[in-house]
């Protein structure tokens, strides 16, 4: 069934199918109340001067079936850089055809080939689907770190605290 999967890096007109996934992402993790980017923000930091992040598309049977987004980070534990994967989304009708693996794995080559060293990735609190996929493929589990963030006020009040 994959035999026609094809990968390309997005271009400007494909903003839309890929905040339309990025949205699709967030329901099906019934977090859609936090999904706040917008047109605008896809358009400024994914295709704008300063490019943040890069997205990889699998394309099958004339469609785009899935989207890898994904940025450079640096790990100074291990002195090397690698991918940060943000998002990785495969519409319903492609998800037994294993795109998602194989976008992932070209993403990966890629990322090899580029001179990164490893790849990154959270997963949201209750995706169990999403933890069996990354275990099956040899991710495993960093549970020597918490993640935390600083948004919104409390961000907009520490750059402004302590001047």
């Amino acid at each position: 069934m994959t035999s026609g999967l094809s990968f390309r890096v997005a271009e400007f007109e494909d903003l839309d199918e890929i905040l339309l996934m990025l949205r699709l992402l967030a329901e099906s993790l019934g977090v859609i109340g936090c999904f706040k980017c917008t047109r605008d923000d896809i358009e400024i930091a994914g295709f704008g001067p300063r490019c943040e992040f890069t997205v990889m598309l699998a394309e099958l049977e004339g469609k785009i079936a899935a989207i890898c987004l994904y940025f450079p980070v640096f790990s100074t534990w291990m002195g090397k850089p690698g991918l940060y994967i943000q998002d990785l989304f495969v519409h319903k009708e492609f998800r037994s055809a294993r795109v998602g693996e194989k976008l992932l794995r070209h993403v990966a080559r890629i990322a090899g080939s580029s001179g990164y060293r490893y790849l990154r990735l959270t997963v949201n609190h209750g995706n169990l689907g999403g933890e069996r996929f990354y275990i099956r493929h040899g991710f495993e589990p960093a549970n020597d770190e918490t993640s935390y963030q600083l948004h919104g006020i409390a961000f907009d009040n520490f750059c402004d605290s302590g001047k």
